[in-house]
């Protein structure tokens, strides 16, 4: 093991684009066609373009910043540049929470789909070591190098993926694909529109190992817009088949399991449901893979201790990031009563993508540049969408995220008081 150093480029377009598919699938591309398909019919297919739409000026924004900054941390640069290092110190903790619940979350969710299939796992002892055991599983992976991971990470989305395109084309080649464009009542949009906006929440994954992307400056701003189109269209290709199918579902049973069950019996359904179990794990692997690099690049910063930017010599990974992020998700997964923590994590997720909205005509008018009116308009265009969703969330989610900045105020302070009495400083 070394101390802090500059980690190798090692990720291409393809390897980048994996980070942001990935964040975007995950365990909500199975159960959200039978959701929107309840509450607006026809129009579910179109209810995930529009949420592309709202979604797609924050998009801009963070494609033109990315085009700016190679070094790690996506947000917390970009916001830092803008505001100063405690609004970026504050970017990028309150991401970093979303992102260890997550995790934490998301692998019971996945080891709930294998327990349908190996009910051995319902055991809460055997639970609960499966979920401990894959975290620590995705943490090997990502200590073992960058490589290692998107070489990981592609297996698995490949396996997640392909269950699903082959239902798709079956799907639609048997059946009439229902394309409709039916207008539903405004409330019943409304009703599930949030949901739209956060399957497409984690795009932004691909900004935070920028130091290890090969050519970030071309290649991120590339991957962000390429793979939001992309992930919309699949969306709507899944609705319009789980439409054309028109599956009974019932129970815990996801819509694609029922659509699958439909067209090729129970093995379809077992094949679905490893799938989603693949596709939630592959989330989780993501996850684990970019966001440790958050805390990479803050420590790089200055704003939280040099150990954090420690790089494992043999593996050229920041194994100390790794390893506190894997060891901060196997105590939140420990804990039964984080729901309240979780949907904090979302609305902290989305101050971070409000600040940094803001945060390119800041930078443009440091730099003396001339901002142009459409920047302005995605500004404000993103400003308003996340005020919106913002204003739906519940009042203990704005309390909790008042305790998570307060805690991030503290870690912040003693990290700038400790780098003030360092020799030299």
């Amino acid at each position: 093991m070394t101390n802090a150093q500059s980690l190798p480029r090692s990720v291409g377009f393809w390897g980048t684009t994996l980070f942001s598919v990935n964040g975007m699938i995950g365990s909500g591309i199975f159960a959200l066609p039978a959701i929107l398909v309840a509450a607006v019919g026809s129009f579910a297919p179109w209810m995930m373009l529009l949420g592309a739409v709202l979604i797609l000026p924050l998009t801009i924004i963070l494609a033109t910043l990315a085009a700016r900054f190679d070094a790690h941390g996506g947000p917390v640069l970009y916001t830092q540049a803008a505001f100063g290092s405690f609004v970026g110190f504050q970017t990028g903790w309150s991401r970093y929470a979303s992102g260890v619940v997550a995790v934490a979350a998301n692998t019971q969710v996945a080891v709930a789909y294998l327990a349908v299939l190996f009910p051995v796992l319902e055991d809460p002892l055997i639970n609960v070591s499966a979920v401990i055991g894959f975290i620590a599983f995705t943490t090997i992976v990502n200590i073992v190098g960058m490589r290692t991971s998107v070489g990981t990470l592609g297996v698995m989305t490949v396996i997640k993926l392909a269950p699903i395109v082959i239902l798709v084309l079956v799907g639609l080649v048997t059946r009439d694909p229902a394309i409709g464009f039916h207008l539903p009542e405004f409330t019943e949009v409304e009703s599930v529109i949030l949901l739209t906006f956060y399957a497409y929440m984690a795009f932004e994954n691909a900004t935070f190992p920028a130091g290890e992307v090969r050519n970030p400056k071309r290649n991120i701003p590339l991957v962000l817009i390429t793979s939001l189109f992309a992930v919309a269209l699949f969306y709507m290709l899944v609705i319009w088949t789980y439409l054309a199918i028109a599956p009974e579902v019932s129970g815990n049973e996801s819509a694609l399991a029922a659509a699958a069950g439909e067209l090729f019996g129970q093995t379809g359904v077992v094949i679905i449901s490893v799938a989603a179990a693949f596709s939630i794990g592959a989330n989780t692997l993501s996850g684990g893979t970019v966001t440790p690099r958050l805390t990479y690049g803050m420590a790089e910063q200055g704003t939280l201790p040099k150990v954090f930017a420690y790089v494992s010599s043999r593996f050229q990974s920041p194994y100390f990031s790794i390893l506190f992020y894997g060891a901060a998700a196997i105590l939140f997964s420990l804990w039964g009563g984080f729901v309240v923590l979780a949907l904090a994590s979302t609305l902290s997720r989305i101050v971070m993508y409000l600040l940094t909205a803001f945060a390119l005509p800041v930078l443009q008018r440091k730099n003396n540049e001339k901002t142009s009116w459409w920047h302005l308009l995605m500004v404000l265009l993103a400003a308003a969408s996340t005020i919106w969703v913002a204003s739906h969330a519940s009042g203990e989610a704005y309390q909790m995220l008042g305790f998570i900045l307060a805690v991030g105020t503290g870690l912040y302070f003693l990290a700038v008081r400790k780098n003030l009495h360092e020799p030299g400083k």
